[in-house]
């Protein structure tokens, strides 16, 4: 069992509790691109497939349900009447735009995919939407949702990912990254997150390989679709 506090899981009025921390670190980089500007610049990708994907793997969810960097809330559409809902995020700029669109059933709280500040086995499903591309260490990120998920939990995910090996686009990404991280919040264009999930003792036979339809050749690489607890 772990040592970390557990959360009260009920509705708020959307506002992180005041005693509670909001855990930073290598496990989260603020990022450059304001909550505003974010929402711009990524309406091109929401209008050709972001939204569409977002509401497939959302539509079916129910139960206890943690978001993993709900950032200004592009989920919160799809979530439908039977999910109880934890929102966390760890950018004051971001989750100040949270709190005003979450519905007040809704709890929303400052933390980072690392160091996750609920209970064990404590929730059905795990969302992450464009997140494990940012976190300082995957493999402590993939540990927390594992350990918060209860068993046969299911981790619900659209993430970019690295190209294929000894592709074009791996090349460049390979070579855009150490400045892509510094200017888009510390996103890693290199992640293998498919042996990763594995890795961490989730069955990825449910995902799917995807190309995100916008002009940047380097972001298009997607993995999506549902990871299971083994």
């Amino acid at each position: 069992m772990s040592d970390r506090p557990a959360v009260p899981f009920e509705a708020t009025d959307g506002r992180p509790p005041p005693d509670r921390p909001c855990f930073s670190g290598s496990a989260y980089r603020s990022p450059m691109l304001s909550a505003a500007l974010y929402d711009a610049v990524l309406s091109l990708a929401e209008r050709r497939a972001l939204r569409s994907w977002r509401r497939e793997l959302l539509a079916d969810l129910d139960g206890d349900v943690l978001e993993l960097g709900a950032g200004t809330g592009a989920n919160l559409a799809f979530y439908g009447d039977r999910v109880r809902l934890l929102l966390v995020e760890p950018d004051p700029s971001m989750r100040r735009r949270l709190v005003a669109r979450a519905p007040r059933t809704a709890t929303v709280l400052a933390g980072s995919a690392s160091l996750l500040p609920v209970a064990d086995a404590s929730f059905d499903a795990v969302v992450s939407t464009l997140v494990l591309c940012s976190v300082g260490r995957l493999d402590r990120a993939l540990s927390e949702v594992r350990r918060v998920l209860r068993p046969d939990g299911r981790l619900l995910l659209i993430e970019h990912v690295a190209a294929g090996a000894d592709t074009r686009v791996r090349t460049v990404q390979h070579l855009v990254s150490p400045l892509w991280s510094r200017v888009a919040g510390g996103c890693s264009l290199e992640r293998q997150t498919r042996s990763a999930l594995a890795a961490a003792g989730f069955d990825t036979a449910h995902l799917v390989d995807d190309v995100l339809p916008v002009p940047v050749p380097f972001v298009r690489p997607v993995l999506r679709g549902v990871a299971v607890v083994r």
